[in-house]
C-alpha cells in the first residue's frame, strides 16, 4: 500500500491499494479467522466480521439512501450497520443485498481504520449517525444519488466496493468454480475463458457465492475481461 498527501476531501491521506494487494489483504484476512472455504461456496460475512473484527453486525432503520455504516472508535471499528429495510426484504435478492454491504463494510474497517485512528480530519465526517462525536462513514446506494446524497464516486467508497469481489468471491474459489468454463492453452496452460458461456458462468457463480448477479458480472469480468477474448488468463 501506497500513501499519498491529499488536500481535498476530510483526510490528509490517500491510501492506494493495488488490487493484487486488495486480494491479498482480504484473503489473509478470511484464513486469519478460518474463514476461507476449503472449496467454492459462500462466504460466512457476518462472522467474519464479528471474529476479526470483534463486533456484532446490527440493523436498523437508517435515513433513506443509506445501505449501512462503519463506526469507529480508538481501538478501531466500533460498530457496522446494516440498513433493516434490506435485512427484511425476504426475498434472495435481499439477502445478498445484505452479504454485500456487509462487506463493504468489512472493506471500510480493512483498509481505513488507520485514517480514523491517526489522521486528523479537516471536518466532521459523513454525517451523524447516534454519537456525532463518533468517526463513521455512511455508505449510500448508487442509485440514491437524488439531492446530492447517493454515493458519489468517492475513493473510500471505491476501495470498499473492491472488497465485496474479494471477500464474497475470493480469487482461488472463483477460479476453482469456473474452471469447467476455461480451457487450457499454450505450451504454459495458461486458462482461456469462454466467453460464449458468459451467462451460464454469472448464474453459477450467483448460486455458489450466494451473490447478486451484478457481483459476479464485476468479479469475472475482473478476471476474464471480454476485451481479452482469445487471450489467455493466468
Amino acid at each position: 500500500m501506497k500513501s499519498y498527501r491529499s488536500t481535498k476531501g476530510q483526510f490528509k491521506e490517500r491510501p492506494y491499494f493495488k488490487d493484487e494487494e486488495i486480494e491479498m489483504i482480504c484473503l489473509d484476512a478470511l484464513r486469519g479467522v478460518n474463514l476461507l472455504p476449503g472449496e467454492p461456496g459462500p462466504v460466512r460475512v457476518d462472522r467474519f466480521i464479528e471474529k476479526h473484527f470483534k463486533v456484532t453486525p446490527k440493523y436498523e432503520l437508517l435515513e433513506d439512501g443509506v445501505l449501512g455504516l462503519t463506526v469507529f472508535g480508538k481501538a478501531g471499528v466500533k460498530d457496522v450497520v446494516v440498513s433493516s429495510e434490506i435485512d427484511e426484504g425476504g426475498s434472495v435478492a435481499s439477502e445478498r443485498l445484505v452479504r454485500s454491504t456487509l462487506a463493504h463494510e468489512a472493506g471500510h474497517g480493512l483498509f481505513h481504520t488507520h485514517l480514523f485512528a491517526f489522521a486528523e480530519l479537516s471536518k466532521p465526517l459523513f454525517g451523524d449517525h447516534s454519537d456525532p462525536a463518533m468517526p463513521k462513514v455512511l455508505c449510500r446506494d448508487v442509485n440514491a444519488g437524488r439531492g446530492g446524497k447517493g454515493y458519489n464516486g468517492a475513493w473510500w467508497e471505491f476501495q470498499a466496493n473492491k472488497a465485496i469481489g474479494a471477500l464474497l468471491m475470493p480469487k482461488p474459489l472463483v477460479e476453482a468454480a469456473v474452471e469447467d468454463f476455461t480451457t487450457a492453452s499454450g505450451l504454459l496452460g495458461l486458462r482461456e475463458f469462454d466467453h460464449a458461456r458468459t451467462p451460464e458462468a454469472i448464474r453459477l457463480l450467483m448460486e455458489t457465492f450466494n451473490v447478486n448477479a451484478p457481483v459476479a458480472e464485476i468479479r469475472l469480468e475482473q478476471f476474464f475481461p471480454a476485451s481479452s477474448s482469445g487471450q489467455p488468463m493466468l
